[in-house]
């Protein structure tokens, strides 16, 4: 176990909050980059044990400062604030700091798929992000998270009264993963360094099919679910009928017996697993 400690940035999103976890869940010293120190989320981390500093992804200076005496980074960038150059420029900042403190492993998540050339605007952009820390000579590590389960809650309460919104065929698998499986695979990464430099691995708990899922959910809310195929055509925002578009053709490729095979460490949380814990009690 590194004696110093691990920088998690965005340490109150979904991603940092889970490999914050992760990382407490090993027994290692964290660190934790956020927007606002005195945030209630920052506050419960506090709580923990976690050392709360201030910092902004675009903001290479907040971002030396708290990468100094880290034994590792684990880094996030994200277009769908202020878009895919900000989000480019979010990805040279945290390497410029990187470089500037040191820093002897970064870990950054992408996304499952940015190395098709899939022509989805937010995959593009990691893609870049991606190709500069390979080329930045820092020691590294590249995660590809697929599909998150949560990305269902958007449509929770529609769930909870019949529906499953999914632009894909019933039949049609779509690879997810669970956050609290990214974040300790993360932890593990960063906790493992050694194993890991210079790899690009990509991530996905299970591949269940909008029906396989709408059956999961209808025997846990108690009453029946449907999947409902919006038509591509209805999704407005460009990069998501984009993205979408890519599920419905080549999609993920992630090799999920092999990579479970690999790391049986990691629990690998199944949506029906993941849809019990999220909707159980909710009948």
């Amino acid at each position: 176990m590194p004696e110093r400690p691990m920088l998690v940035l965005t340490a109150t999103g979904g991603q940092g909050r889970a490999v914050t976890a992760g990382l407490l869940d090993r027994g290692a010293e964290v660190r934790a980059l956020v927007r606002d120190p005195g945030s209630p989320a920052a506050q419960a981390l506090r709580r923990r044990g976690v050392e709360v500093v201030p910092g902004l992804l675009d903001d290479a200076h907040s971002l030396t400062a708290a990468m100094r005496g880290v034994a590792g980074v684990f880094a996030l960038t994200t277009p769908f604030e202020a878009g895919a150059e900000a989000e480019v420029a979010q990805g040279r900042a945290i390497l410029a700091a990187a470089r500037a403190a040191d820093v002897g492993h970064l870990v950054f998540s992408s996304v499952a798929g940015a190395t098709q050339r899939t022509g989805v605007p937010h995959f593009d952009s990691k893609a870049i992000v991606e190709a500069e820390v390979r080329a930045s000579g820092l020691p590294y590590t590249i995660l590809g998270p697929t599909y998150f389960f949560d990305n269902a809650l958007g449509g929770y309460q529609q769930i909870l009264t019949g529906t499953l919104d999914l632009p894909l065929p019933g039949d049609r698998p779509l690879q997810q993963l669970a956050r609290s499986d990214h974040g300790a695979f993360a932890a593990e990464v960063l906790v493992h360094a050694e194993k890991y430099v210079g790899q690009r691995i990509e991530l996905a708990s299970d591949a269940p099919t909008p029906t396989r899922m709408a059956l999961a959910l209808s025997e846990i809310v108690g009453r029946e679910v449907r999947h409902n195929r919006v038509p591509l055509d209805a999704i407005g925002n460009a990069d998501m009928h984009a993205m979408w578009a890519f599920l419905n053709g080549t999609g993920y490729q992630v090799d999920i017996p092999a990579l479970h095979a690999a790391h049986p460490e990691i629990a690998w949380t199944t949506f029906a697993s993941w849809a019990q814990q999220t909707f159980g009690g909710q009948s």
